[in-house]
């Protein structure tokens, strides 16, 4: 068969790419995560809070996955990971200088994808809390973040982060929004940061805090799936009836280089259909990528 036989042949793949914060991969295998991953077609998660060494991750899930994961120092805390049908072709665990603790929060796997090289980060912000050392950690994190992301896009325009961020952006990603502008997760200066991160690439941006800055150029694929609506949340606090009332906030993301995000389609949250039925505090985020055009 001709070169230009073969060409014609070849159709885009449909690559079903999820995040999720599993809140202990041990505890979420027991509890049902992989009831859900039997009839879910991911072909690649990014996992976040794994609580668990490599060998505890393997053990956890089923066969026939690849494994890529970074451990967090302290045992039992934090931990990232890239889970997926295809071989990875490269690994990155570093984010900044040494002087950041970014182990467990993030890591970066690259793919080829029938000729095209994806990307894909795994990525875990730290909580934070305002006026404390636990917030200024946050910021060098949030810091060592934007400078990376301007590299990755020049470095892989085929790129997705995804993961518990942490950072409600906008006023409709927090049902309570009014009671929270001074709580960590949607203070004015964290909020900003994803204004550069989604701003046009090179603009210059304003951000919720009255900073100036340069948009990178970010797509946040799930605002642009749901348009202007509240939510769809992705998380929901254990205090009163949070889950119930569907009182959350949309922490975990999918951000995508301009070029990968033309490829998405069918974005969701996969919300558990009630409390009891929950296998984490975060509902997997899940949308499918045309790759190999």
């Amino acid at each position: 068969m001709s070169d230009a036989a073969v060409r014609l042949i070849l159709v885009p793949r449909s690559v079903r790419i999820a995040s999720i914060n599993v809140n202990g991969i041990r505890a979420a295998a027991r509890n049902g995560m992989l009831a859900w991953l039997d009839d879910a077609g991911v072909d690649i998660m990014a996992l976040q809070e794994v609580r668990a060494t490599q060998e505890q991750l393997r053990d956890s899930l089923p066969e026939g996955w690849t494994i890529v994961n970074d451990e967090a120092l302290a045992k039992g805390r934090a931990g990232v990971a890239v889970v997926s049908r295809d071989d990875t072709v490269e690994v990155r665990r570093v984010l900044g200088d040494d002087a950041l603790d970014s182990a467990g929060r993030w890591i970066e796997a690259d793919f080829d994808i029938d000729g095209e090289r994806l990307a894909v980060v795994s990525a875990y912000v730290p909580t934070g809390e305002a006026g404390t050392a636990k917030q200024d950690a946050k910021w060098a994190f949030l810091d060592a973040m934007e400078a990376r992301m301007s590299r990755l896009a020049e470095e892989s325009p085929l790129a997705l982060i995804m993961g518990d961020l942490n950072v409600g952006h906008r006023e409709l990603d927090i049902r309570n929004w009014k009671g929270n502008v001074k709580r960590a997760g949607f203070l004015p200066r964290e909020r900003a940061y994803f204004d550069r991160f989604l701003g046009p690439r090179g603009d210059a941006v304003t951000g919720a805090d009255g900073s100036s800055g340069v948009g990178l150029g970010w797509v946040d694929v799930g605002r642009a799936s749901a348009g202007e609506v509240d939510g769809p949340y992705t998380w929901w606090s254990s205090r009163g009836k949070a889950f119930d009332n569907d009182t959350g906030w949309r922490i975990d993301y999918h951000l995508a280089t301009p070029a990968l995000a033309e490829r998405a389609s069918g974005y969701r949250v996969v919300r558990a259909p009630s409390w009891d039925t929950r296998w984490s505090d975060h509902a997997p985020v899940v949308a499918d990528y045309r790759l190999g055009l």
